[in-house]
């Protein structure tokens, strides 16, 4: 038996509008105002998102209550999973001593702070979010910055800040793959007009992240770096995203970034001396990352992944969810299938899983015997067990959201602003990513929906969708997972407030600059020659 999606329960547009927002609104203003414990804060939002999906939405209990376990276990694996194994690697090198060593050998190439954000935060984050996506940029960037020497809310927000541009191609372009999956759209079409919106806040975001962190004095004094990493970045997104396809824009791209990057630090710096410069581990320091880095590019090839399937891959349909929720017009076409709920037990092909096997191969490497590794692996899963809590919590409310329709019924508010839609469609994708912390789940959930509003405005679908994505990457940083993430990397969890009050401006505000491109793709001359097939 299926349910129905209803998207007007109150039968107004207006309060079922407020209905649906009622969980969200309170567990970002428990989190940043009420001072809440975030595990307790997405305890209660979740309980919030079962009383509206149950009582508001009429969605049969079973339905809502799986649809949550759903969310969780997609919570723990694959990305609670993937958080504890990155804690792992690095709290490996710490102990070993190796980190100090490698934040010494960080300061002699990029001296100051600025040009250390725009290094690590963009650079490295870019890289990591090409390869592995799903918080391991944020978690393994904001560790580095912490131990440099930043503050704990600046190594928080400026990673986060600086994970936006790249989000759109990340995880080998699985966010286009999805939406191609849901839209139809050919994905070399949705891949080039990405490549034609991105690039410009490439070239904007290294500048945006050391302002962030120093204002105009830091701009004045970086701004050759920073213009080496944008225009290093944007013109191979531009020329892979068009040329290519979306599997190695931000693999490629964050490579040449960073070689520009450090090339302009050699010109305007002498490397400086330090103890580190002659330390024994002074190359070895850099072998737990580059391991990792090769672990992963190499975990996340087709061949590779399907090999790892072939040893344990179970794809389990979740009973009471799985085939019973419909959604409806104007959300989904008519006669659109049930939402599948399969929950993909790939553990020997999981991104966390390659990471655990860098981690394991390191630590041989740094000489730790095998239950030395056995006790840290065990005080990183206590250290982390609030953080893997709030996690699940908070996936589980995505899902609970998402199943129970109260997704679409905001996104629908947002749909109904006749010319302005191409601005507003932007920020849902905004929402969507801020709602459910992954820009892949923000495509699938309103992917069909930009598509069939923007047929009824009369623009283009094309740009539409691909608006949802690339708006969606500014919501990044102010989903609640991303910011646990990075709380917990740092060692600062317990103050996610703090750092979304932090972020937040940041976010609406690029959020903004995303849409008025948009709107000037959608009905302005020569914008709306960017749009492939105009």
């Amino acid at each position: 038996m299926t349910w129905l999606q209803n998207y007007d329960p109150l039968h107004h547009p207006v309060l079922s509008t407020v209905l649906a927002a009622v969980p969200v609104v309170a567990l970002l203003g428990m989190i940043a105002w009420g001072h809440m414990p975030v595990h307790k804060a997405a305890i209660a939002a979740l309980l919030l998102a079962l009383g509206v999906a149950v009582f508001g939405c009429d969605m049969p209990a079973k339905t809502a209550g799986m649809a949550a376990l759903n969310g969780a276990c997609y919570g723990l694996l694959p990305i609670g999973w993937m958080i504890l194994n990155i804690i792992f690697l690095y709290k490996l090198t710490v102990d070993k001593g190796w980190f100090d060593v490698l934040k010494n050998q960080l300061v002699r190439i990029a001296p100051d702070p600025c040009s250390q954000v725009i290094l690590i935060a963009f650079c490295f984050g870019a890289f990591f979010e090409g390869t592995a996506g799903f918080g391991s940029p944020v978690a393994v960037t904001a560790a580095l910055l912490i131990q440099l020497g930043f503050k704990p809310l600046q190594s928080c927000g400026l990673a986060l800040i600086a994970n936006t541009a790249p989000v759109a191609f990340g995880a080998m372009g699985t966010p286009l793959i999805a939406l191609n999956s849901v839209t139809g759209i050919d994905l070399l079409t949705l891949s080039k007009m990405a490549g034609r919106q991105l690039p410009f806040f490439s070239l904007l975001v290294p500048f945006w992240v050391v302002a962030a962190y120093d204002g105009w004095k830091g701009v004045r004094e970086t701004w050759s770096i920073a213009l080496a990493a944008g225009l290093a970045f944007a013109v191979p997104q531009f020329l892979l995203s068009n040329f290519h396809g979306p599997w190695l824009v931000d693999i490629v791209s964050s490579i040449t970034s960073l070689a520009a990057v450090i090339v302009v630090l050699k010109i305007r710096h002498r490397a400086l001396e330090s103890e580190a410069a002659h330390h024994p581990a002074r190359w070895l320091c850099w072998s737990p990352w580059i391991i990792l880095s090769v672990v992963v590019f190499i975990w996340s090839l087709g061949p590779v992944k399907k090999r790892c399937d072939d040893l344990f891959n179970r794809t389990l349909p979740v009973p009471g969810l799985h085939n019973v929720v419909q959604r409806v017009p104007p959300v989904a076409p008519e006669g659109a299938p049930p939402e599948k709920a399969e929950f993909k037990l790939n553990l020997v092909s999981a991104t966390g899983t390659g990471i655990l096997a860098a981690a394991l191969l390191s630590g041989l490497l740094m000489r730790y015997s095998i239950p030395r590794m056995a006790r840290l692996y065990v005080e990183c899963l206590w250290r982390l067990r609030y953080s893997l809590a709030t996690i699940a919590a908070m996936l589980a409310l995505g899902y609970v959201t998402k199943y129970s329709g109260c997704d679409a019924t905001m996104g629908l508010a947002l749909s109904k602003t006749g010319v302005l839609y191409p601005f507003f469609g932007t920020l849902l994708g905004w929402l969507g990513v801020a709602l459910t912390g992954s820009d892949t789940s923000s495509n699938v959930i309103f992917g069909s929906l930009q598509t069939i509003t923007a047929n009824q405005v009369g623009i283009s679908p094309v740009l539409m969708a691909t608006a949802n994505s690339t708006g969606g990457v500014m919501g990044k940083m102010i989903d609640a997972q991303s910011i646990v993430v990075a709380s917990t990397a740092t060692g600062w969890f317990g103050h996610e407030g703090r750092i979304l009050r932090y972020v937040f401006i940041h976010s609406i505000v690029l959020a903004a600059l995303v849409g008025v491109l948009v709107f000037l793709q959608a009905y302005v001359w020569p914008f709306t020659l960017m749009v492939p097939g105009r």
